[in-house]
């Protein structure tokens, strides 16, 4: 059974990527602090966040609404490295590092989706 949101090998996953981006964006020019640094934080910090907070709730489809969130801030994130590649803040090599990562979590949390919908269909069963 599942004691914490910490126990999830995708919200563990998460912060790494977190840690990643941060330091990946330390490098962006000073005049994208607001135009792209900022959003791309963000959407990095959103995804941990909104898992640790679904899990804090006390309903399953509650759980499962906030997991999608994360996908959404994770989608996100992904095109805003795009964008960063595209105008020569990332490396295509770190781009490709981070779409490794970012594919693995977008698998766990899917994964973790479906287990959820398959243990609350299998409690309405009960």
């Amino acid at each position: 059974m599942m004691k914490s949101y910490k126990d999830l090998d995708v919200w563990k996953k998460s912060v790494s990527l977190v840690t990643d981006v941060y330091l990946a964006t330390k490098e962006f020019p000073r005049e994208e602090l607001y135009g792209l640094t900022s959003p791309i934080r963000r959407s990095a910090v959103s995804i941990p966040s909104n898992i640790a907070e679904g899990r804090g709730k006390r309903s399953t489809n509650d759980f499962i609404r906030y997991i999608n969130i994360s996908y959404g801030s994770l989608t996100e994130l992904e095109t805003q490295l795009v964008i960063s590649v595209n105008l020569g803040y990332l490396k295509q090599t770190q781009l490709n590092d981070f779409s490794e990562k970012t594919a693995e979590i977008s698998r766990m949390l899917n994964g973790l989706i479906f287990s959820l919908k398959r243990k609350d269909s299998l409690n309405a069963e009960s």
